[in-house]
This record gives structure tokens, C-alpha cells and sequence, in this order.
């Protein structure tokens, strides 16, 4: 059906993150898309404005809220699994290939080629490190609020993550890490009030 893909989308909510955790507060893939995506944006902010680079900030939040579209046919498969060996990496980025065009085909022909870049094409690729950047702080902010909530059962993937992510060469998330992360240990006394 050539016009499913926006209920398909709706469904995102539906599917859980973090499967093998005990979480204090549940995540589905719709809220960390809309947070990965607002993180995008703004690495996309940065890489423009503060380090003087070409980018197009709107195309990153774009592409950011469907880098994990395909899941709604694949589901979330746990980290340890899908990175476990080279062999089931790449059988995995087959089975999403194959789910993003299974969903591109939801559409209707004349709005597919707005979609097939944001749909694991040209764009996708393109802004790669940025978008696996703000999904890598995505995930660092959930275990932070998991561990604030008192949750001891992220600790491990938190340092992981944090280490990731210093690891990286990425200017943009270093700078994320150093200027915003640290708002994410204040509640929300400490945050103040507005105005």
C-alpha cells in the first residue's frame, strides 16, 4: 500500500529501547528519534556557526528523526547483539536496507524521492557521524536520567557511552558534552526559573 507510511511512523511509539534493561523510565524509539534529532540539529548548530563548516542543521534533524525508522519492521535488536561480530553487523544493515525500502514503498511515488535520502540514502550516509553522534548522547542522556532517577542498572552502558563519545573525533560532540551535558546532572530547581 502506497499510502501506509505515516501510520507506519505513528507505531514507532510503540516499539521499547533498552530491552534488556530495567528502566525507570521506559523509552520507545519515537522519543529517543525526537531527542536524537533535536541533538542533530544542534551539532548541525555547531558544526555551522562555531566551527565554520557548510551544514544544513534542518537536514540533520530531518534525517536524525528516521535513522531508526527501519526498526518499526525490524524492532530494536539489543546492542550486544547487533554489534556482537562483523558477520551479524552486516546482516543486520541488510534486514534495515530491506525495511527501509519495504517502508519507502509506503509512499506514494511522487513523494518517494523526498524521502529515499532520509531513508538510509544519500543523505543518511552523508551525515553519519553527525547523526550517530547525537544518537550515541541521546543514549548518554537516558542512562544519566536513569541513573538520577536511581537506577543503578545503566551504570555500565553510561561509562561505555561516555568513553564512546570522548573517544570520537567529532569536534560537534565534544563540544555538546562539554557546554549542555553537564545541565543534564542539575534538577530542576538548579535549572532556575524563566524569566
Amino acid at each position: 500500500m502506497s499510502d501506509n507510511f505515516f501510520a507506519y511512523m505513528a507505531r514507532m511509539k510503540y516499539i521499547g529501547r533498552w530491552s534488556l534493561m530495567r528502566s525507570a523510565m521506559p523509552e520507545n524509539i519515537q522519543e529517543h528519534s525526537h531527542m536524537t534529532a533535536v541533538i542533530a540539529h544542534a551539532l548541525g548548530v555547531i558544526r555551522r556557526d562555531v566551527f565554520g563548516q557548510d551544514c544544513d542543521p534542518n537536514e540533520c534533524a530531518a534525517a536524525a528523526l528516521y535513522h531508526d525508522f527501519s526498526e518499526i519492521l525490524t524492532g530494536d535488536l539489543p546492542t550486544p547483539i547487533k554489534y556482537y561480530s562483523p558477520e551479524i553487523r552486516e546482516a543486520y544493515q541488510q534486514v534495515e536496507e530491506l525495511a527501509w525500502e519495504k517502508l519507502l514503498a509506503t509512499l506514494p511515488e511522487a513523494l518517494r524521492p523526498a524521502y529515499a535520502p532520509l531513508l538510509g540514502g544519500e543523505t543518511q550516509e552523508r551525515l553519519h557521524e553527525l547523526i550517530k553522534a547525537a544518537d550515541k548522547l541521546s543514549a548518554y542522556i537516558k542512562c544519566v536520567e536513569e541513573r538520577r532517577a536511581g537506577n543503578d542498572e545503566f551504570l555500565s552502558a553510561e561509562k561505555q557511552t561516555l568513553a564512546a563519545l570522548k573517544a570520537s573525533a567529532l569536534p560537534e560532540a565534544a563540544y555538546f558534552l562539554e557546554h549542555f551535558i553537564p545541565a543534564f546532572e542539575k534538577t530542576l530547581d538548579e535549572l532556575g526559573t524563566i524569566g
